[in-house]
């Protein structure tokens, strides 16, 4: 078991939610000194305040400085954890032990450079977000308990392309990395999905991830549908940069999603089916289109 073990998080204007995350990982139980640490990009919610109420490191940076790979990166350069934990400000560990089990996944082979745990859906979250998060993570466990991934030789020169799949999936809303993995295979300094980037290239490098069931987190989102469309726009717009990752249209597909959670659905739905659509095709769009269809306002 390590010495130490750091938590971190990235935060701009973490709200109500951030006080939540911040108790949950203060009180983990764990056989190992842990660290807290935030780095805070020009939050004017009092964010600041309460993460040094709860015993964090606080590190402030402006708000043009923060990226989602470069930041994390700066995370990790600081932190003095043997392994870091990353949250974002609102996924909140579902229990006291979410920190062991995230290190216990670490104990299963030498060559484990990243571990995971799954989302549980908030008490607001829709049906339809609720069968999503249940599918996505029951798909990397078929067996029900910890599941470990590595890559075929075949297929790790072609490690990007794979993203798209459950296997390969990462989270640094809800992930644990190895320090002396991450010094040889670094994030990259992306504009999104730099944590499924990141596990792409350490598996192609011949670590493993484990994924496990019982390392959760609290964490959903309940977007209006235009947000929900812009938001999907921007993940996989990501997805088609780093894996080239193109989404198919399939009105059925849609039509199953629907009825499977009802009519009331059909909001997230489309604006889901959409978002992906034109996102996996952004560089076919004008300039002023993308930055008017991402939710950061990115072209």
């Amino acid at each position: 078991m390590a010495d130490v073990v750091t938590v971190a998080i990235p935060v701009r204007d973490g709200g109500p939610l951030l006080d939540e995350v911040l108790a949950a990982a203060r009180t983990q139980q764990v056989d190992a000194e842990v660290e807290l640490l935030v780095c805070d990009s020009g939050s004017r919610d009092g964010s600041v305040a309460t993460a040094k109420r709860h015993g964090a490191e606080v590190v402030e940076i402006a708000p043009a400085s923060f990226s989602h790979g470069g930041t994390r990166n700066d995370l990790m350069r600081r932190a003095a954890g043997s392994h870091v934990a990353f949250l974002t400000q609102d996924a909140t560990p579902a229990d006291e032990r979410w920190l062991a089990r995230l290190l216990a996944g670490f104990e299963r082979a030498d060559d484990v450079a990243l571990t995971l745990g799954p989302y549980r859906p908030r008490r607001d979250a829709p049906p339809s977000v609720r069968r999503e998060l249940s599918e996505w993570f029951a798909a990397m466990a078929p067996n029900g308990g910890p599941a470990t991934v590595r890559l075929e030789n075949a297929e790790r020169p072609v490690a990007r392309s794979l993203i798209p799949q459950a296997r390969m999936f990462f989270s640094d809303a809800n992930g644990c990395i190895a320090r002396s993995a991450w010094e040889e295979v670094p994030f990259r300094d992306v504009a999104y999905a730099e944590d499924r980037l990141l596990a792409a290239e350490l598996l192609a490098a011949g670590y493993a991830k484990v994924y496990v069931p019982d390392a959760a987190v609290v964490h959903s989102h309940r977007y209006p549908p235009v947000q929900h469309l812009r938001r999907c726009f921007d993940e996989w717009r990501a997805l088609h940069e780093i894996s080239g990752y193109v989404e198919p249209l399939s009105f059925v597909a849609l039509f199953d999603a629907v009825r499977e959670d009802g009519v009331s659905s059909l909001p997230h739905h489309a604006t889901r089916t959409i978002g992906a659509y034109l996102g996996s095709r952004a560089p076919r769009l004008p300039r002023a289109v993308r930055q008017k269809l991402s939710l950061e306002g990115r072209a």
